[in-house]
């Protein structure tokens, strides 16, 4: 097991990751705005089921290889800005809405749901990036047991981190959209830096160096 102290300093940096706008974020929030907070959750369960499936190719050695194979790579990467560019288009484009803001769609099962969560955790290739790049750092290989236990332990700490966080903003989302319904400058300034941010978030990870 990781002692406390490396404990700790994940449980701070994976705070920092959740609490960084990004495309798991931005969904959670539309959908339990769009269909309640029940679908809000029941997406989180899917976006939590992706952490974990990055978490066990991380604890067996498959994330490295797919790092090894830049074509591999490559694929999720792009498909993963492309997503963000869409998300980007969508808050930015003439005529378009912030994820706060209050509208009404066509609800979609509970099974829907659960695969769009998962499916947006999968596209985003940070997270694999994550996991192999930090959790080694945190790793003591000698006199604290197995290394794929302390990786299993430290994923669950992330894990734990982000459902936690995500879970609060799915709550939050109806009354912060509330806040925005009255104040129509607020929803302009929002939509425009959510979309920044997106694009921005897209731009860097078509042109990062794969690491």
């Amino acid at each position: 097991m990781p002692d406390s102290s490396a404990l700790l300093a994940f449980g701070l940096i994976s705070l920092g990751m959740v609490l960084t706008p990004g495309p798991n974020m931005i969904y959670l929030i539309s959908r339990s705005i769009c269909q309640g907070r029940t679908a809000g959750l029941i997406s989180l369960s899917g976006v939590a089921l992706g952490f974990l499936v990055y978490l066990v190719c991380a604890a067996l050695g498959i994330t490295a290889l797919l790092m090894a194979v830049p074509h591999a790579y490559d694929v999720l990467r792009f498909a993963g800005a492309a997503y963000l560019l869409y998300l980007a288009w969508q808050a930015l484009r003439p005529g378009g809405r912030s994820p706060f803001q209050l509208r009404t769609l066509d609800h979609d099962s509970p099974r829907r749901l659960f695969g769009m969560g998962l499916f947006t955790a999968l596209l985003n290739p940070k997270i694999a990036v994550m996991y192999l790049s930090l959790l080694p750092q945190f790793i003591q290989p000698h006199g604290h047991g197995s290394v794929m236990v302390q990786s299993v332990v430290l994923g669950l700490v992330q894990i734990a981190t982000s459902v936690s966080i995500n879970a609060l903003i799915v709550l939050a989302a109806g009354s912060i959209a509330t806040f925005l319904a009255g104040r129509p400058r607020w929803q302009t300034v929002q939509r425009g830096l959510m979309g920044t941010v997106l694009g921005a978030l897209a731009v860097r990870m078509l042109v990062d160096a794969r690491r």
